[in-house]
């Protein structure tokens, strides 16, 4: 059975979270942005904060280091085949883990 932070959102609520969001988009299935920093080591501290507030919400995003010092993440609720409010609730978390970073 579903929890209900993890059922899929339909238009026209999603677009209106997505919008909510700094720099996030969505095809429907999964939310993505790409985080720049000014090197190696800033990224893999970005990526260490992200599992951590990861693992704190039970949810596990997809990561990619790229080109050594960008960061894609990618979310979505493989239960209910699309982006949910636990996708939603953690873009928002990571967003700030952004913020206290470097």
């Amino acid at each position: 059975m579903i929890r209900e932070d993890e059922r899929r959102i339909e238009d026209p609520l999603l677009t209106e979270l997505v919008g909510q969001l700094d720099g996030w988009r969505s095809d429907g299935e999964k939310l993505e942005k790409t985080f720049t920093f000014k090197g190696f080591k800033g990224a893999i501290a970005f990526v260490d904060r992200v599992a951590d507030a990861a693992n704190a919400a039970d949810h596990h995003p997809d990561i990619h280091v790229e080109d050594y010092k960008n960061v894609r993440i990618v979310l979505t609720t493989h239960a209910s085949g699309g982006v949910s409010r636990s996708d939603i609730d953690l873009a928002r978390t990571i967003d700030g883990l952004e913020a206290t970073g470097t």
